[in-house]
């Protein structure tokens, strides 16, 4: 293993960029044979090189202000696909034969599709990741990030942020720099071997370098461009879908409808390559919001792993008029619900909505979509008034965050 540390986080991404093997081993040895993820003590990333780290260090992943050991980080890799409730029980297994040598950490649905989206270098940011030692503004950490979902070997952190200095260097330059090989150039030439000491200088500069403290009235306070450096993290907002069968939406097709436009069929061919997903994600430019750039909204079946802070950031709520759907929810009323969040509830065009919907009064958005049209290929060619439904949700949506209190750099604390 190299001298100075590496980061675990950072390798794990870039073995996963560059396709390189992640063995679990029983021993420090990087030609150790694998073993299964109980009797682990190490694991072991064969690129760029071999290197194995004690399994259960822990890393830049917080949950609840701890840092997540790697075994959990791993352990959440390798089960990214699965629903939450077998994630749940394989980490119950596993702990159960681990016997006492410390426990797998079980991350909530958020921090899990965080974790992994950043993994698979979708995302160089994370609201669960601190930056590297040194690295006050992140600024590195992301650099390196940048660099290891490309295949390029991570940079170590000591030589990363040495090399950066304080805001003498750009972060990528001296990610870059980190492999360079030194050459002597014309001025190295012209003195010679022999080192000179420049340290007494540091004593006559320290006088011009010293920072003042910014007073309220500079006006680097109130510059834009400066300001707009430490704005806090905005976590992103949620939409509850409806676990019903009779829907016809479900995480199958729901990503086509909202972000695409179009409607298909919960269980056509088309929407088969989403079926198993227990989260996702989708993206939508909110002018009133943010109009810089789009907002990625996580979108779930049902509140089973939500933690109390969590109904904060929900801003719609799709239904079939079923009220069983509420029932583990923090408002198990509808009434009360649909007070504090939107419902909307989408059937097809000409039908009348269950007496539930109607009795619901107008915080339920009541929508209709065309009847799916079989045809000889599969594909129903005439969907041109989807998007106009799709259109009416999102501006209701959009609406009642801004009443809420969403705004680009903050989301409300209550609803």
């Amino acid at each position: 293993m190299a001298a100075v540390e590496q980061d675990p986080l950072l390798l794990l991404r870039q073995s996963i960029a560059s396709g390189g093997a992640i063995l679990p081993t029983a021993s420090d040895d990087a030609s150790a044979p694998e073993v299964s993820l109980s009797q682990a003590t190490h694991l072991t990333f064969t690129s760029p090189s071999r290197i194995a780290l004690p399994i259960d260090m822990p890393t830049r992943f917080t949950s609840d202000d701890e840092p997540v050991d790697l075994r959990s980080i791993y352990f959440a890799w390798l089960n990214r696909e699965v629903a939450i409730p077998e994630y749940n029980a394989s980490a119950s297994q596993l702990n159960d034969e681990l016997a006492g040598k410390g426990p797998v950490r079980k991350l909530s649905f958020v921090e899990r599709l965080d974790l992994i989206t950043w993994l698979e270098g979708a995302s160089e940011e994370s609201e669960y990741i601190k930056p590297l030692a040194g690295d006050k503004d992140g600024s590195t950490s992301t650099a390196a990030a940048a660099l290891a979902s490309k295949g390029a070997a991570a940079p170590t952190i000591g030589a990363a942020v040495g090399r950066s200095g304080k805001g003498t260097l750009d972060p990528r330059l001296a990610a870059i720099y980190n492999s360079e090989r030194k050459m002597g150039d014309r001025n190295s030439v012209l003195r010679g071997i022999k080192p000179t000491d420049f340290s007494h200088v540091r004593k006559h500069a320290a006088i011009f370098m010293s920072k003042k403290p910014l007073q309220p009235s500079s006006t680097n306070v109130s510059n834009p461009s400066i300001a707009s450096h430490q704005k806090p993290k905005r976590p992103d907002p949620i939409i509850l879908l409806s676990p019903s069968a009779s829907s016809l939406l479900r995480m199958s097709n729901i990503k086509s409808f909202l972000e695409g436009g179009q409607y298909v069929p919960p269980d056509s061919v088309a929407a088969s390559s989403s079926n198993s997903a227990s989260m996702l994600h989708i993206n939508r430019l909110m002018k009133d919001v943010e109009p810089n750039r789009p907002m990625r909204f996580i979108l779930v079946e049902g509140p089973e792993q939500f933690k109390p802070e969590y109904w904060n950031r929900v801003v719609a709520v799709f239904t079939t008029g079923q009220s069983w759907q509420f029932k583990n929810y923090k408002w198990s009323s509808p009434h009360e619900l649909f007070r504090h969040i939107p419902g909307i509830y989408v059937g097809w065009r000409g039908e009348q909505p269950p007496e539930s919907v109607v009795g619901w009064g107008h915080r339920v958005m009541n929508v209709g979509v065309e009847r799916w049209k079989e045809t000889a290929h599969g594909v129903d060619t005439s969907r041109w008034r989807d998007r106009e439904v799709v259109e009416g949700i999102w501006k209701m949506i959009e609406g009642n965050m801004r009443s809420k209190g969403w705004r680009r750099d903050q989301a409300p604390s209550s609803i």
